[in-house]
């Protein structure tokens, strides 16, 4: 994940180098066009509102 990526997330950069997916526990990425955090090996986008992540298979999209 570069700085780039991090610096424009609503989540500080602390915080999203230590979020993982909740079914693989792989990290997640900052999609900053679908404004959601991106599990490429589950193919989920997991939304972020106020910028709390929502880290619920169920609110999750497939990507």
């Amino acid at each position: 994940m570069t700085d780039a990526a991090t610096a424009t997330a609503p989540i500080d950069p602390w915080l999203l180098a230590k979020l993982v997916c909740p079914v693989t526990r792989t990290p997640l990425r900052w999609d900053a066009a679908r404004g959601a955090l991106l599990s490429d090996a589950a193919g989920l986008a997991y939304p972020v509102r106020d910028g709390v992540p929502v880290l619920v298979v169920r609110e999750a999209e497939a990507i």
